[in-house]
Order: structure tokens, then C-alpha cells, then sequence
């Protein structure tokens, strides 16, 4: 796996998918609960591990280290 998402993007997931998670946790109930954990949950770990696999099938880089 090469590097696909960026420093703005990468601080981006970071948080959002922390707050999703949170909200999840502390407000929201049900299905809703279950879709922000999901979400919240694809977004904090492809934010740590620099990866995203749906902006490699769009064909999307927004990092700057890697070549291409």
C-alpha cells in the first residue's frame, strides 16, 4: 500500500472520524449509532495508516510524498 492521502486530508479523517465516534457513542442511538461508528471508524484508521482504497479506484493522491 502506498501513501494516498495527504497532510490537510490525513488531519481531516483524523478528526472527523473522532468526532463521529464520539457523537456515536455519547448521542446517537440505534442505526444511527451503528452508521457513525462505521464511518467515524473507516475514517480514523485510512487517516493513520495514510490509505484510502475507494481514492485509489477514483484515482485520487493527495500525498505528497509518494511519486505519481
Amino acid at each position: 500500500m502506498k501513501c494516498n492521502v495527504g497532510g490537510a486530508e490525513r488531519v481531516a479523517r483524523i478528526l472527523i472520524g473522532i468526532a463521529l465516534l464520539g457523537l456515536s457513542y455519547f448521542t446517537l442511538g440505534g442505526t444511527g449509532a451503528t452508521i457513525g461508528y462505521v464511518v467515524g471508524g473507516i475514517l480514523l484508521v485510512t487517516g493513520l495508516i495514510r490509505f484510502c482504497p475507494i481514492t485509489t479506484l477514483l484515482g485520487i493522491n493527495t500525498c505528497k510524498d509518494a511519486p505519481g
